[in-house]
């Protein structure tokens, strides 16, 4: 025993053993928060539960969200009449019975005991809408531009719906937005002549023809928007809810209907598939708790492009200077230790650094300098993408320089005395021999930093972050790319759904499918990393010999 003990092989397995739990406990996780996520798109069955409290019969229709044991004991403390109750326990569902606008409420909680029949409702049919959530019934009929057809007509209706909705969002997202920027662009010319003191009769007759004729143009759109408005409004569907009562929605709010219990398994799987889709690709409704996180996933991907753009050269000069420049003396220890202390300051402190001197300093000298006709209306001097990419490159600094620095310090200087030896320059020797040799590092050392700042929240709800996000920071409107613009993100996405909802049992499957989209975007990136790294390792292996 004390051979084996002496021998290693214990520390071995110990450690074999603690890395295999931490790959089972992250791969255990990951299956949970894909689970709970997933299977929200999945078509739950729809049950028809008939009950009766105190004697009074009434039909409840909805999914079956949760189902709970609860004590006895539990329900007395509560004021419930237990006497008819034999078990200890009572089963307890939440049931999901949409009709916000009707019910008042997304759920309903129905003790088991109060359950006479419960059935699957045939025919039952759940109607996506834009607002006020899902509603469950029986559709009666379609009516199309005041004429009641057949519900099997409600198929072509949704799809000429759907046609003209993408009709109005463009006429609202695209011309409507260039008018206003035209305008904007106006207002702004006319108020630089005017600081300027430069305004003459002519200039001034200039602009105000060309706001009369934007202004026109404005009136003409707004017409058709107000004309395909109409032919939407003038549809609707028909449907039967759990009262019994006829209820008319608007054909404009529905987005999408299905029959879950009509629906084989490979219309299911069809199903799901496209709300994962409509997930991915659709702006967020209803205070984020529906829709889909597109603006946030283009949000996270723009910013942290835009932040590896600014860290990557700055980090690896400054681990160049370190490396290759500096001597080796007090101060440059000092610098290291001031490089790698600052990974260690918390995520929020670089935040508050980030608005003062950022948005209030750089941005407002900018606005005072460049944007003074817009003022006081600030365009850099407020919270935006810009300021959040340069707050997390600062804070990702630290990875990108210790990852290159130790790249550098693994290349044998017999390399280096080689090339200069040849003839080469100090500087042609980094470009063309030791930054080849060191990619891999830096590389790796990026895509990390990339890693962490996709999943930081706390330095941006500072510095750009927002609930809910307008326009992209990319249109077509010159200069393309608005670098002053706020943004949405999935880390502050997953936040507001989970803590700020006003409906918190409705926006948790939201949270699930929102973190596993992001933890996989993160565990992505890292696989990338490793591969770039083998590869540019495996085409420099060649220089190292």
């Amino acid at each position: 025993m004390g051979k084996w003990f002496k021998s290693g092989s214990p520390w071995i397995w110990l450690t074999a053993g603690a890395v295999s739990l931490s790959l089972i406990a992250v791969l255990g996780l990951l299956l949970l928060i894909g689970w709970k996520g997933l299977s929200y798109f999945w078509p739950a069955p729809v049950y028809q539960f008939d009950i009766s409290v105190d004697g009074k019969p009434q039909t409840v229709i909805g999914e079956v969200y949760e189902r709970k044991l609860i004590p006895l004991t539990q329900l007395q403390d509560a004021g419930i009449d237990t006497s008819a109750m034999t078990d200890t326990h009572e089963p307890r569902y939440l049931i999901k019975v949409g009709n916000r606008e009707r019910v008042g409420l997304d759920f309903m909680t129905i003790l088991g005991s109060h359950i006479k029949q419960q059935t699957l409702a045939d025919d039952i049919a759940v109607i996506d809408r834009d607002q006020n959530g899902k509603f469950y019934g029986y559709p009666v009929s379609y009516i199309d531009d005041g004429k009641v057809l057949p519900i099997s007509e409600l198929a072509a209706g949704l799809v000429q719906a759907e046609t003209i909705r993408q009709e109005l969002d463009r006429i609202k997202q695209e011309e409507f937005s260039h008018i206003n920027w035209q305008l904007e662009n106006l207002r702004v010319e006319e108020r630089k002549l005017v600081l300027a003191k430069t305004m003459t009769e002519v200039e001034q007759a200039r602009i105000t023809t060309e706001r009369d004729a934007l202004n026109q143009a404005y009136l003409v759109l707004e017409k058709n928007l107000f004309a395909l408005q109409s032919r939407l409004e003038s549809d609707a569907l028909v449907v039967r809810d759990m009262t019994g009562e006829n209820v008319t929605l608007p054909i404009e709010q529905v987005l999408d209907v299905w029959y879950p219990n009509n629906l084989s398994y490979m219309g299911k799987l069809d199903h799901w598939g496209h709300q994962v889709g409509k997930f991915l690709r659709d702006d967020p409704r209803e205070a984020n708790t529906e829709g889909g996180v597109f603006p946030a996933i283009f949000g996270t991907v723009f910013m942290v492009m835009l932040m590896s753009v600014i860290v990557t050269p700055l980090g690896v000069m400054a681990a160049i200077y370190l490396h290759e420049y500096a001597g080796k003396n007090a101060l440059t220890k000092i610098i290291r230790v001031a490089v790698i202390n600052l990974a260690g300051v918390p995520s929020i402190v670089y935040g508050v650094f980030g608005l003062g001197f950022f948005v209030y300093m750089v941005g407002g000298t900018i606005d005072d300098v460049f944007f003074s006709a817009q003022l006081p209306a600030p365009t850099f001097g407020t919270p935006g993408v810009l300021w959040s990419a340069l707050t997390l490159a600062i804070l990702t600094l630290p990875v990108v320089i210790v990852s290159t620095e130790e790249g550098l310090a693994r290349i044998p200087n017999s390399v280096r005395h080689g090339s200069l030896a040849l003839g080469a320059t100090q500087a042609e020797t980094l470009w063309r021999i030791v930054l080849p040799m060191a990619s891999p590092a830096i590389m790796t050392g990026l895509i990390l930093a990339v890693a962490r700042a996709a999943g930081e929240v706390a330095p941006l709800m500072l510095v750009g972050v927002v609930k809910m996000a307008p326009t992209l920071p990319i249109d077509g409107n010159f200069p393309y790319v608005h670098l002053d613009r706020k943004f949405m993100h999935l880390g502050y996405h997953i936040y507001d759904v989970g803590f700020q909802s006003p409906n918190v049992e409705a926006a948790r499957p939201l949270v699930y499918a929102t973190s596993f989209l992001l933890v996989t975007v993160i565990i992505g990136l890292n696989l990338t990393a490793i591969g770039i790294r083998n590869h540019l390792r495996e085409k420099f292996r060649s220089l190292e010999q």
